[in-house]
């Protein structure tokens, strides 16, 4: 007996699917269960142009330093030392940040 589903398949040239389409709120509750990902652009600027994360996520954001450091409601002095490639910010701080900058913890701590 099949049974109704809210899933259609789409069948390719050769009989294979090639293609599942999937109602959006059921798109949005499997995105969630995916790992935050991090673009190939900030990881390579964190391991080629040796940036820190905070660095590298401002930069693809297109933010300023000011911009970022008015959002986390510090000086531009003080965020700076928080984005220094050898800075070592405490979580409570990486999670201001993430929240200024529409990120997960994880996507900001690697």
């Amino acid at each position: 007996m099949n049974a109704p589903t809210e899933l259609q398949v789409i069948k390719g040239p050769d009989g294979g699917i090639q293609y599942v389409v999937l109602p959006y709120a059921e798109f949005l509750r499997l995105r969630q269960q995916v790992e935050p990902l991090i673009p190939n652009e900030v990881a390579g600027k964190v391991l080629v142009e040796n940036l820190s994360p905070i660095h590298a996520w401002r930069e693809y954001l297109g933010l300023t330093d000011a911009e970022v450091a008015a959002r986390i409601q510090v000086s531009p002095a003080a965020f700076a030392e928080l984005e220094a490639a050898d800075a070592r910010p405490r979580k409570s701080i990486l999670r201001r940040v993430a929240v200024a900058l529409g990120l997960s913890l994880e996507q900001l701590d690697f």
